[in-house]
């Protein structure tokens, strides 16, 4: 099975690695880019405080001597320098005093504006100020970034004094210098920092998970590839299947694992097919046991069937043999007498009714001998008709001996089957024997052959004393038996259901009560 690649192991694995790659790095750049603001704006401030201290000390003198247009001079000089915006004095009324930008000179400056907030916050004028506070970063109108110093100018002694213009000893603060420098080489340098810093993490990302992904596919992606092919391969049953990894890491020793796994499940399925072929003989010589236990319980239930048509066979064969003997002693005595007596027709007659008593003992045993043969197992084709007929002759005079009236209901045209007639007959002989048996008190005993499109029914309806509702379950069961041990095997009703479904039919109780019960038995129709 083909897997997307967004779905694949590896591609998640890189993504993950990525990200944390990227959130790292951005983590890096945020830190790197502001450690780098942070430095240059002190380096911005040293260099503001520098320029303040240079002013302050280079007109120092001139201030002391009252020279106005010296101070000027030096500040309009200092603030011709590369990077500064702007250099500017206060004095303690807030008035621009001296300026680089003489506009301002002059003015008096708003106290909230951003060059003395910091000293009048609390409403009161702030002699010291902590660093900190000194410095202020603001944007001018052109959006680009300043960084102004304040610096205060203190009353010394030398400013008080006789010598100087006289200033008040309790004045604390005579004004403040204010330098401004331009921010703007900073902002550059910050600026290419950062398109430095994310093209090269983005670089290093990439680079990153290229190796990674070329680790990955050499490491993981192959052997992993090499161990499903060896799953797909056992699943084909190809069980001698071996996978080539020679890493020693977890995916070799799994690998390993599979060929062991493989090896053991080869060797036990050798194993299991040699068991099966052992098996499929015993079956076999199971199955042709049960065949020939079965055949014999057929046979064991004829002769059954056979020991209870006994009496009736030798009643029934006792009259033909009395009338053949009686017969036999007349024309004993009328050929003595025939050369007395004209008798010769007489004894014509007697040895006619010899001749057919004999040949009904003859139909007699030779239908016994018929129903007493283990049959073929071969189908033909056979006629349902014929077969009740004979059954029905079989047991004609176990009929009158039980003063049963027998009644069948047939079709007048053949009704064809495929299958063993020896075997139909049995199991109809049995049903016919049970229905007898359960008619002690004598009755009508009725034969039922009925056929549909695909079936032959056949329906055997007796009037005895019907079957019980917990007997009726066991009925098919081999060796149950409702009857006496004297009087029944078990096995009668149980071989005619067996033959029965060998025929591919059906055989049930239709119905039962203590009136009589009803065997239906469908076979299916030989198909044209």
């Amino acid at each position: 099975m083909k897997i997307k690649f967004y779905n694949k192991l590896s591609f998640k694995l890189i993504l993950v690695i990525a990200l944390i790659l990227l959130v790292n790095l951005g983590f890096q750049t945020i830190y790197t880019l502001t450690t780098l603001e942070r430095d240059l704006t002190n380096s911005y401030s040293q260099n503001a405080y520098n320029i303040s201290d240079i002013i302050k000390k280079s007109t120092r003198y001139s201030m002391m001597l009252n020279r106005s247009y010296d101070v000027h001079q030096i500040i309009k000089t200092i603030g011709t320098e590369s990077g500064v915006e702007k250099i500017r004095i206060y004095n303690k009324q807030g008035r621009v005093i001296f300026s680089t930008d003489s506009t301002e000179i002059g003015r008096n400056m708003d106290k909230k504006a951003e060059a003395c907030i910091a000293c009048h916050s609390q409403g009161k004028l702030v002699a010291t100020l902590p660093v900190k506070d000194k410095i202020r970063l603001f944007k001018k109108e052109d959006g680009s970034r300043v960084l102004g110093l304040i610096n205060p100018i203190y009353n010394e002694e030398d400013c008080s004094s006789s010598g100087c213009h006289a200033h008040d000893k309790n004045v604390k603060i005579l004004g403040v210098l204010d330098v401004v420098v331009s921010m703007k080489h900073a902002d550059e340098i910050i600026a290419g920092n950062i398109s430095s810093v994310v093209t090269t993490s983005i670089l290093v990302t990439f680079v990153i998970a290229v190796v990674i992904w070329l680790f990955i596919s050499i490491v993981v992606n192959r052997p992993v590839k090499k161990i499903n092919r060896g799953i797909e391969e056992l699943g084909k049953g190809n069980l001698r299947y071996k996978i080539d990894v020679e890493s020693k890491n977890e995916l070799g020793i799994m690998a390993g694992q599979f060929n062991n796994m493989g090896g053991k499940l080869d060797l036990a399925y050798k194993e299991i097919k040699e068991w099966s072929e052992t098996l499929n003989e015993k079956v076999k010589e199971k199955t042709e046991e049960l065949k020939k236990i079965y055949d014999q319980i057929i046979q064991i239930e004829k002769l059954a069937s056979l020991g209870k048509l006994s009496a009736t066979v030798a009643h029934e064969l006792n009259n033909p043999l009395e009338g053949i003997l009686t017969y036999s002693k007349l024309v004993s005595r009328k050929l003595g007498k025939m050369q007395q007596d004209n008798e010769y027709k007489n004894i014509l007659e007697y040895l006619c009714l010899i001749s057919e008593e004999s040949a009904r003992c003859g139909r007699i045993v030779k239908d016994l001998l018929l129903f007493s043969h283990r049959g073929t197992d071969e189908f033909a084709a056979e006629d349902l008709n014929a077969i009740v007929d004979k059954c029905i002759l079989l047991i004609n005079h176990h009929l009158e001996i039980n003063k049963i009236k027998m009644e069948k209901e047939c079709k007048d045209q053949p009704v064809i089957m495929e299958g063993d007639s020896q075997k139909i007959q049995q199991a109809l002989i049995s049903l016919l024997i049970n229905a007898i048996e359960a008619m002690p008190s004598g009755g009508t005993l009725k034969v039922k052959l009925d056929c549909n499109e695909k079936d032959a029914v056949i329906r055997i309806v007796d009037e005895g004393y019907g079957i019980s509702e917990k007997d009726l379950p066991h009925i098919f069961e081999p060796f149950y038996s409702t009857k006496q041990k004297s009087k029944g095997t078990g096995l009668g009703l149980a071989v005619a259901y067996g033959i029965i479904d060998h025929h591919k039919g059906r055989i049930e109780v239709e119905s039962t009560s203590p009136k009589g019960t009803t065997f239906k038995i469908t076979l299916p129709l030989k198909k044209n």
